[in-house]
């Protein structure tokens, strides 16, 4: 038998701020467990997935889509036994803005904001995506899919209107990253973000301290540790990276080859 998970058991693995996601997530566990019935969450970032699956463990089935292949954010479907389940099951709408885009630009951050503003938690809708060609799309709640489509009239100053699409109308996100190389002499967090960013260690020290880094989805507070292939970290207001390749010179410092998504105030 399974027994009842306990989330202060996990408060040690994560930081101090995402004690009430490991609550949560230690929540969803036990009522699967306890109910003997599947649990359907809302939209999830990598982090809080992470830290679902650390409370999962080997338990339960885990199971996730977010509207579109690679998608951030994810529903997440948990069970106690393996469920073939269809898209539809997670009850994730894609919706695109329709806007007189001859006239008129959006951008991601005016899209985020008009949904967090709109009187509904972040986690009741998903990516947002473009093409790069004025087309822009987004996931929601098939649930709130009303809400969206009634409420939801205005971008900032554009006039616009919330239209659900069929899952083969959603698009192939452009990907905006960039390639940079780097050279530093250790593999350790500070080191590397500095090089990427032109900043002192110092400077990089203070923004971790001030818990102004990311590691994998989660806050850091560890100048020391070191990065490895596929680690994902990003820098407030600097942006996200992600290292693709690491190789030793021949004077003993490191080549770091990273993918870089910068942060853009007017995409």
């Amino acid at each position: 038998m399974i027994e009842k998970r306990q989330a202060s058991s996990f408060y040690a693995y994560f930081e101090p701020e995402e004690k009430s996601t490991i609550d949560q997530m230690v929540g969803f566990f036990n009522r699967v467990v306890y109910r003997h019935q599947p649990i359907l969450t809302d939209f999830l970032d990598p982090g809080q997935r992470n830290i679902l699956k650390t409370v999962v463990g080997k338990d339960l089935v885990v199971q996730e889509f977010g509207g579109y292949q690679n998608a951030e954010k994810k529903r997440v479907w948990i069970s106690l036994d393996w469920q073939e389940l269809a898209l539809e099951d997670f009850l994730v709408t894609p919706c695109e803005v329709n806007y007189p885009s001859k006239f008129a630009k959006l951008n991601h951050s005016a899209i985020l904001g008009s949904l967090a503003n709109s009187g509904v938690e972040v986690d009741t809708f998903g990516d947002i995506i473009t093409d790069g060609n004025g087309r822009w799309q987004f996931f929601v709640k098939t649930t709130l899919l009303n809400f969206f489509t009634e409420q939801i009239t205005r971008i900032g100053r554009n006039q616009v209107r919330i239209l659900p699409i069929d899952q083969k109308d959603v698009l192939i996100p452009e990907d905006d990253s960039r390639e940079a190389t780097i050279i530093v002499a250790s593999l350790r967090l500070d080191a590397v973000l500095a090089g990427l960013s032109n900043q002192s260690r110092g400077q990089v020290k203070a923004a971790i301290t001030q818990r102004n880094v990311k590691l994998n989805w989660h806050v850091v507070q560890d100048s020391n540790i070191i990065v490895k292939v596929a680690d994902i970290f990003s820098l407030r207001h600097f942006g996200r990276s992600e290292i693709v390749n690491i190789v030793t010179t021949k004077k003993g410092k490191y080549r770091v080859v990273l993918k870089l998504w910068q942060t853009k105030k007017n995409k």
